[in-house]
C-alpha cells in the first residue's frame, strides 16, 4: 500500500471547497442540486407588504400554469409546482448544467388580520404574484348618548 503525501494547500483547498458549499446552500439553495438526483429546489422569492396587501411573488420561468399550486391552510401560504425538463439529452453531450428541473416548495407563514378569502395568484411571465389582502381594521365608532 502505498501513501499519498498531501500538502497544505491541498488540505485547506478541500476544506475551502467544502465551506463554499456549506454557504451556497444556505444562501442560494437554488443553486444546490444533487445532477444525479431529482429533488425540491426552490425558486427565488419577494414578500412584501403594500397599501394593505402582502405581496409574495416567485420566479418560476419554463413553467406553465397547470403546473402550480397555490394553497394556504392554518395561516401557511404554500407554492408548489414542478418545472419538467423538455427533453433527455445525453450528459455525454453537455458542456454546461446550470438550469433546475423538478418539484419545489415554498411555505411563509402570513401575519394574523389577512383577508384568505380574497387571495389572488396571478401568473405572467414566469413570475407567480400572490396578492393577500389585510382585513380593514375596524376604527372606534363614537357613539353619540341621547
Amino acid at each position: 500500500m502505498e501513501l499519498l503525501k498531501l500538502s497544505p494547500s491541498e488540505r485547506s483547498l478541500g476544506f475551502m471547497n467544502h465551506m463554499d458549499s456549506i454557504f451556497n446552500e444556505f444562501f442560494n439553495p437554488a443553486l444546490c442540486i444533487d445532477e444525479n438526483a431529482d429533488r425540491l429546489w426552490n425558486p427565488v422569492v419577494d414578500v412584501y407588504e403594500n397599501d394593505g396587501s402582502i405581496v409574495v411573488k416567485a420566479e418560476i420561468p419554463g413553467i406553465e400554469k397547470k403546473d402550480i399550486a397555490v394553497d394556504i391552510d392554518n395561516g401557511v401560504l404554500t407554492v408548489k409546482g414542478e418545472r419538467k425538463n423538455e427533453e433527455e439529452i445525453n450528459e455525454e453531450r453537455f458542456y454546461r448544467k446550470e438550469r433546475v428541473y423538478g418539484k419545489f416548495q415554498r411555505s411563509f407563514r402570513l401575519p394574523e388580520g389577512t383577508d384568505y378569502d380574497k387571495i389572488n395568484a396571478d401568473f405572467k411571465d414566469g413570475i407567480l404574484t400572490v396578492t393577500v389582502p389585510r382585513v380593514e381594521e375596524k376604527k372606534p365608532k363614537k357613539i353619540a348618548v341621547h
